[in-house]
């Protein structure tokens, strides 16, 4: 019986853990070009460093030399550098901390009052993006705002209906920007 308790309770530790890792797996951050790592190396100050990651997704490491680190996790990046590493030490401890996001970054452009580059350090919507933006400009069409998103299957052109979401009857439009997004208002 106590066997049987133990297997079971094992059991829902191995379940739960993964439940766990499943759910911080989909909202976990991803590097990009621009953003800003602090790496250490337990016990070896020669090996720690900020490093920044480049424009084609690489970063370059004392022993390791250059990775390819865009698109991943810090605990990928962490793992990727201990496989790396086990060639100079046994056992070695890697601990990799995100300081600067600023690869997460999306562009409002034509006629607001200060067009250029938003950080997205949380979700940042259209009107959000336009208040954060100064606002229109007088000349500004709030007809033809456009969002221009660049996905795994190219360039897609969201539309955005300025006046139903500020009326408050429809929100479709009223999109969350995600890094690499253009909004433009002509």
């Amino acid at each position: 019986m106590r066997k049987l308790l133990l297997i079971l309770m094992s059991l829902l530790c191995l379940i739960s853990s993964g439940l766990v890792l499943a759910s911080e797996t989909s909202d976990i951050y991803r590097l990009r070009p621009g953003d800003t790592m602090m790496i250490s190396v337990w016990r070896e100050e020669a090996l720690q460093r900020q490093v920044l990651v480049l424009p084609d997704g690489s970063i370059t490491f004392p022993l390791i030399g250059r990775i390819v680190v865009s698109g991943l996790s810090t605990p990928d990046v962490e793992r990727k550098m201990i496989q790396k590493l086990k060639e100079y030490y046994p056992d070695p401890i890697v601990t990799v901390v995100i300081v600067g996001i600023d690869g997460h970054r999306a562009f409002v452009t034509g006629k607001v009052m200060h067009p250029g580059a938003l950080i997205v350090n949380g979700p940042i919507s259209v009107l959000q993006a336009i208040s954060l933006s100064g606002g229109f400009d007088r000349f500004a069409d709030e007809n033809g705002i456009k969002l221009v998103r660049t996905s795994d299957k190219g360039q897609e052109i969201l539309n955005v209906n300025y006046k139903d979401i500020i009326s408050g009857k429809n929100m479709d439009t009223n999109f969350l920007l995600q890094a690499g997004d253009t909004l433009v208002v002509p």
